[in-house]
C-alpha cells in the first residue's frame, strides 16, 4: 500500500492506494486546510493517515512508503522544503526525515510539477513515452521532465522552471518577472491580461461580458474570462489567443531543445485548450523546427485527480528506483 501527501498553500491531501494491473487505485482522499506551523501541519498528515489506515483496517506498518509533493523549491535528494511562496513560514524543513520517523516508512519529496510529470507518464497521457514534458498551468507554471526513461531534476533539483523565463519586456507578472512564461500562462497570468485588457476596453467604451464596469474588474479570473469566450465575447476570445500565441512559443522552445514525444498540460490547459488550441498550433509550427514541431500536446489526462495521483506516483517511483 502507498501512501500520499500533497501540501498545498490552502489545503493538505492525505491519500492512500495501491498499484493494480491496471494502474494505480486511490483508496481513500481526505483534506484539511493549511495552518499552523509546518510542524503541526505535518503532524496532522501523519494523524489523518493513521486514521484513514485504521477506517480500512490497516497500519502503517502496512504502508511501504509516502510520497510528498510539494510547491517549490524545494530539495528533494534531502528531502527538504525551502521557502515557497505560497507556503510562508516553509524554509528548510526536512519534512522527509520528520515523516520518516512518525510513520517509520520510506517518504520522497518532489515538487508539484515533478509529481505531476510522473503521475502523467505513468498513468495518464503520458504512458508508454520516454520522453515527455508535464506543464502544470494552474495557479502558477512549472515543468516536470521525463528524459530517457526518467525524471530529470537538474544539478540543484531546480530543472524545469520554464514559469521563469522572459517572453516579453513587458507583459503579466509571474514567478517575481514581468512579460515572464508564468505571467501568460497562468491562472493568475491570465486574470492578470484580462483586467488590463478590459480596462483598456472599458476606457474605450466597450465593455467586455466579463467586466462590464471598472468596479467588476477585481473579480475577473481565469475561469469567468473563458466562460466568456465560450459564449462568444470577442474580448475573451482575444485574451486566450494571446495566451495559446504564448503556449506556443515556449512549446517550440520545448520541443526543438527536448524533442520529447509529448507535452501534456494541467490546470488551466486541461480545462480550457480549446480556446487557445489554433493560437497555440500556430505559434508552434511557425517557431519549431519542422522535425519537432510534429510533438503532441495534450490536456492531462487524470483531470482533477492528478493531485492524488501525483503524490501516489512519488511513492510508488521512489520504491522503484
Amino acid at each position: 500500500m502507498l501512501a500520499g501527501f500533497d501540501i498545498g498553500g490552502t489545503k493538505c491531501a492525505v491519500t492512500l492506494g495501491e498499484k493494480t494491473q491496471d494502474g494505480l487505485c486511490v483508496l481513500s482522499r481526505n483534506e484539511f486546510p493549511t495552518k499552523g506551523a509546518p510542524s503541526k501541519v505535518i503532524e496532522d498528515m501523519v494523524a489523518l493517515l493513521k486514521d484513514s489506515l485504521t477506517q480500512i483496517g490497516k497500519t502503517e506498518k502496512d504502508v511501504e512508503a509516502v510520497g510528498i509533493s510539494c510547491g517549490g523549491p524545494l530539495d528533494g535528494a534531502r528531502g527538504v522544503v525551502l521557502s515557497p511562496p505560497n507556503l510562508i513560514g516553509w524554509d528548510e524543513i526536512y519534512v522527509v526525515k520528520e515523516v520518516e520517523k512518525a510513520l517509520g516508512v520510506p517518504a520522497f519529496l518532489c515538487n508539484d510539477a515533478d509529481a505531476g510529470a510522473l503521475a502523467e507518464w505513468q498513468y495518464g497521457a503520458g504512458k508508454g513515452c520516454k520522453h515527455m514534458v508535464f506543464l502544470t498551468f494552474g495557479t502558477g507554471l512549472g515543468a516536470g521532465l521525463i528524459l530517457n526513461g526518467a525524471l530529470y531534476t537538474g544539478a540543484s533539483n531546480f530543472a524545469g522552471e520554464l514559469g521563469h523565463i522572459r517572453l516579453e519586456k513587458h507583459g503579466p507578472v509571474g514567478y517575481g518577472k514581468s512579460g515572464s512564461f508564468e505571467g501568460f500562462c497562468s491562472g493568475a497570468g491570465i486574470a492578470q491580461l484580462a483586467k488590463t485588457r478590459a480596462l483598456e476596453a472599458l476606457q474605450q467604451g466597450n465593455p467586455p461580458s466579463f467586466a462590464p464596469d471598472a468596479q467588476s474588474i477585481d473579480n475577473i479570473t481565469a475561469k469567468s474570462v473563458a466562460l466568456a469566450a465560450q459564449q462568444g465575447d470577442a474580448l475573451a476570445l482575444a485574451v486566450y489567443e494571446e495566451v495559446g500565441e504564448n503556449f506556443g512559443r515556449i512549446c517550440a522552445v520545448l520541443a526543438d531543445l527536448l524533442n520529447p514525444e509529448r507535452i501534456i498540460a494541467g490546470g488551466v490547459f486541461m480545462r480550457s485548450h480549446k480556446l487557445m488550441e489554433k493560437a497555440m498550433r500556430r505559434a508552434l509550427e511557425r517557431e519549431a523546427l519542422k522535425g519537432t514541431a510534429s510533438v503532441e500536446i495534450l490536456p492531462a489526462a487524470l483531470g482533477e485527480k492528478i493531485g492524488d495521483y501525483a503524490a501516489l506516483s512519488i511513492a510508488a517511483y521512489g520504491l522503484e528506483k
